[in-house]
């Protein structure tokens, strides 16, 4: 009875080790390569799978997700002669679980050794210039070349980095050094620049600063002068009619001393007399030293005598004013010379004035005859 139950138990264990031999799980994004007697049977991902116990076995469980493998730094050596430490980043992933399990033995390592080889073979070609300015293209190359030589492992090659490329500690420092120049170089253009600008702007101001002053000058020399030559008329105007005055005064003076002396009726002998007088005042003349008084002066004093006087009882001459001489009415120039006294400037004058000002100002507009009050004079007329 013992024995039956340990039996018993004994194909109860052997049921369930058999059934969990029978039966795997594979997950999502994940292939199991089943063997069946050491030989490929299928490929199985993301189901439960029954196999045959001891027949059937999983050779292989391959992540089909897309991998990302970096690479160590890898000594290159470019054209001249330059070696270069480049570390690459692979982006790959399996698209045929047979062709991985059986066609490669480590797949990583073929896609890392290939990478290897390929950089050199494409940075070989090129500079250190160009490898460091030339990241794109070499990223494309090696994709190209690594997706068709990993083909046929099972694996596609999505894309392929640079990560960094690291000249020699020699080649730093004298690319270091080049980039300090450049950046100097650069700087001392700005600042050349800079003092271009600023002595142009400079110049610029210095310019029409000048034209300014130019202008200002020209402007005051022609308000100077244009003053100058108002005073001019105006002390020309103001001489005209004092002289006017001066002379219409005198006429005045001669006229009342005429008009005096025939309302007086004076003798002959009182104008010898008048006569007489005057001589002293005009022998103090600075040119006058001496008079001599001709032998013929009674002759002309009697001439002169016969021609205003007539001879009376007595033998003495009285002056007889004569009834047919007329005095010549003043003649009235009023009208001709009113604008000689007049206080207020010349339209004309006053227009040219006031262009003037308007010129120094910086106005381009050309005053009316209705200027304002000049500095030079009144409202104009």
């Amino acid at each position: 009875m013992e024995a039956a139950l340990i039996v018993v138990i004994v194909l109860i264990v052997l049921a369930v080790i058999v059934v969990a031999k029978s039966v795997i799980l594979v997950p999502q994004a994940e292939a199991a390569v089943i063997e069946r007697l050491g030989r490929y049977a299928r490929t199985v991902t993301g189901q439960l799978t029954v196999i045959v116990p001891f027949v059937d076995r999983v050779r292989e469980r391959v992540d089909l997700r897309e991998r990302v493998v970096s690479f160590p730094p890898q000594a290159v050596i470019t054209e001249d002669n330059l070696t270069l430490a480049i570390d690459t980043v692979v982006y790959f992933q399996v698209t045929n679980p047979q062709a991985v399990v059986y066609e490669i033995n480590n797949y990583i390592v073929g896609v890392e050794q290939l990478t290897t080889t390929t950089l050199r073979n494409v940075v070989g070609g090129m500079t250190l210039e160009e490898t460091l300015t030339s990241r794109e293209p070499i990223n494309n190359q090696l994709r190209g070349v690594l997706d068709e030589a990993t083909g046929r492992w099972g694996l596609r090659v999505a894309r392929v980095e640079l990560k960094s490329i690291d000249p020699p500690p020699s080649i730093q420092e004298s690319m270091e050094k080049q980039m300090k120049a450049d950046r100097e170089k650069r700087a001392m253009i700005l600042t050349a620049e800079g003092r271009r600008e600023s002595d142009i702007t400079t110049a610029e101001g210095t310019k029409q600063a000048q034209i300014l002053a130019a202008e200002g000058a020209k402007q005051a020399a022609i308000l100077a002068a244009e003053a100058e030559r108002q005073s001019a008329i105006l002390s020309a105007e103001g001489e005209r009619a004092a002289s006017y005055l001066r002379a219409q005064g005198e006429a005045k003076s001669i006229e009342k001393r005429f008009a005096a002396i025939k309302r007086a009726k004076p003798t002959p002998e009182l104008l010898a007399y008048q006569y007489l007088e005057t001589l002293p005042e005009m022998g103090r003349g600075e040119g006058n030293t001496m008079w001599v008084v001709p032998s013929e002066f009674g002759e002309a004093l009697q001439g002169f005598a016969r021609k205003f006087g007539e001879m009376e009882q007595d033998g003495s001459l009285r002056y007889v004013p004569d009834q047919n001489v007329s005095v010549p009415d003043e003649a009235d120039d009023s009208d001709e010379v009113a604008d000689w006294f007049a206080d207020r400037t010349d339209p004309k004058i006053a227009e040219a004035v006031a262009r003037a000002e308007q010129v120094a100002r910086g106005t381009s507009d050309t005053p009316s005859a209705a200027a304002p009050r000049s500095a030079l004079g009144g409202d104009p007329q």
